[in-house]
Parts: structure tokens; C-alpha cells; sequence
């Protein structure tokens, strides 16, 4: 019963932070949950539960491939297609890393997302930032 309740508040508190979170807002809650999924995949791997390191592998793959679809390639900008391409390569180790449990493969990838999530954390701030400024009344 207390894990039921456990998991429904943690779906609420999840969906009220989506909820009141910008687009760059939710991609950088993606990362997070990338990164932690990484970290779990690592701990199941450790302790032989090849299922769960499955179940986590899939939801980062499922992940880079959400942010990778959301990507806006027609406007020709090299960020999104840096962007792709990584996300792409990413998947690729992520299938390696859970054909082989190879733990430097999931540390890699999640050495990745560490290193261009504070950029994205930084553009979230700035749009936090410009959002309460505009609000903010004239004069004051």
C-alpha cells in the first residue's frame, strides 16, 4: 500500500513539474531522467538484474529518441543537427552497451549527457529569467 502511494505522489509531483515547466524546462527533466536511468542500468548490471538494466537501457534509448524527433532539423541550424547525430550515436552504444552489460559504454553515454546538460540547465535559467522580467510591472 505505501508503495502505491509512493509512486501515485510520484507521478502527481512529476506531473505538476511538467505541467509548470517551459519546453527547455522539460528537456532538461529528460536529461535528468536519462542520467538516472543510466546510473540504475549501472546498478542492475552490478547486481546481475539484466531485466531491470533492460527496462532502463530502453527508457534512455526512448528518451534520445523523443528529444532526437522534437529536434527542429528544417530550420538548417548546426546545434540540431549536432544534436541528432549525437543522439543517434548514443542509441547505438546504448544497444551495445546492453547486448554486452558493458559498464564504460553506459558510463560514456552518461558522460555525455552530464557535459551538455548544464548548457541546456543555463538556457532554461535565461528563459526563466526574461519570463519574469516580462511580467514584471513597468517601473518597477
Amino acid at each position: 500500500m505505501l508503495k502505491q502511494f509512493n509512486q501515485a505522489y510520484a507521478n502527481d509531483a512529476l506531473k505538476t513539474a511538467i505541467y509548470g515547466a517551459s519546453p527547455v524546462g522539460i528537456v532538461v527533466m529528460l536529461y535528468e531522467g536519462a542520467i538516472k536511468a543510466l546510473q540504475a542500468a549501472d546498478v542492475a548490471i552490478g547486481q546481475g538484474r539484466f531485466d531491470e538494466k533492460a527496462r532502463m537501457i530502453t527508457k534512455v534509448m526512448d528518451i534520445l529518441e523523443g528529444l532526437r524527433i522534437a529536434l527542429d532539423l528544417e530550420q538548417g541550424s548546426d546545434a540540431a543537427a549536432n544534436l541528432n547525430d549525437l543522439y543517434l550515436y548514443m542509441k547505438v552504444r546504448l544497444a551495445k552497451a546492453s547486448l554486452k552489460n558493458d559498464l564504460e559504454v553506459l558510463a560514456e553515454v552518461r558522460a555525455l549527457l552530464e557535459t551538455i546538460l548544464p548548457a541546456w540547465q543555463q538556457v532554461d535559467r535565461g528563459s526563466a529569467a526574461s519570463l519574469a522580467e516580462a511580467d514584471r510591472p513597468a517601473g518597477a
